[in-house]
Formats: C-alpha cells, structure tokens, sequence
C-alpha cells in the first residue's frame, strides 16, 4: 500500500507545543506510531488523525479539482452516411464491413437493439440479432458484442445483458440516422 502525504501546518508553534506536551502527559507509556498520529491531528484541532486526513484529502479535491472531460472528436457525417450503407432501408445490417472502424458503430446499432436493463437468454439474443441482419451469422454479432464489452453472459452463456453505457458520439449519430431513414 502507497503511502499517502499529507501537509501539517501549524499556525501557532506554541499552542501546537502545548497541546502535544498535554496529550503526552495523559499517556501512561511511549505512545505507538498511531497514538502519535491521533496526538498531532488533535493538536491541529481535528478529531483524530481519520478526520485530518478526510480534511487534507477534501481540501486537495477543492484546490485541485479534476481535469474538465476531454470532449468528444466532431462526428464526420460523411462517414455516417458511407457505414449508413451497410443497412437496408428497414434498419438492418446487410453485410459484415471489413473495415474494423466501420464495424464498431454498427455492432453499436445491433446493442442498443437488445432490450436494456433485462436479462435474456442465448435463443432470445439470437433471435434480436437475426431481425437485425441479413447475412446468417448472427452468432459473429453475439461474439462481437461480448469480446467489446457491450453485452456480457455468464460462464455458461444461459444469460445475457446488455451494458449500460453511452454510446460514442459517432454510433449515436448513426442509430438517430437509421431511425430517422426507418421513420421517413
């Protein structure tokens, strides 16, 4: 386990001075290692030496809050419209890309198919899959899918369910681009 540092300021040398000659006096042997960090966190006037390190770490977050989140790249619309190709004008995916760039947002529209937050079993993924393409290999779209992480079986493969996640910025556009194409 690292060791963590923690400042100790001490405003007044002299009230710190007495404070520790007073816990020192109330011990009854040689303080250990964690008797001694209790007596100086209560000489800075916390609780004990927990509470001066919840403080510490909270007045770190303030003076150094994180980082803001990198925003996502722009989306290239061009490109949405090129991997809109793969699907037919009902939604679904016609042909496996060989680009692994362009498969990603498609394996993106075949997860936000599968129902959220439920529990299905092998024959119902299978079932998803197959309504949502049309060259017979709905078992390389369920294998997908597991080996990126969006859907997740257990170890005998009787259970599968999608992960919650949002999907990145240019698989959102393509499954609103499909939706909108189906509806129009």
């Amino acid at each position: 386990m690292s060791r963590q540092i923690f400042p100790y300021v001490a405003d007044d040398m002299s009230a710190l001075a007495r404070a520790l000659k007073g816990e020192l006096a109330r011990a009854e042997k040689a303080p250990g290692h964690v008797e001694l960090l209790n007596m100086l966190a209560r000489a800075a006037g916390c609780r004990n030496f927990q509470h001066f390190r919840a403080q510490a770490e909270a007045r770190d977050r303030l003076e150094n809050p994180p980082p803001p989140a990198t925003p996502e790249p722009p989306v290239d619309f061009l490109r949405i419209e090129r991997i809109a190709r793969y699907f037919d004008a009902d939604g679904r995916l016609t042909r496996w890309p060989g680009k692994h760039s362009d498969r990603l947002p498609c394996l993106w529209v075949m997860w936000s198919r599968l129902p959220a937050r439920v529990v299905l079993s092998e024959p119902e993924v299978n079932q998803v899959l197959k309504g949502g393409h049309l060259f017979g290999d709905h078992v390389l779209l369920r294998r997908e899918l597991v080996d990126l992480g969006l859907v997740t079986r257990t170890p005998d493969g009787r259970e599968y369910r999608r992960v919650e996640q949002a999907p990145p910025a240019d698989a959102r556009a393509l499954i609103r681009h499909l939706a909108a194409r189906r509806a129009g």
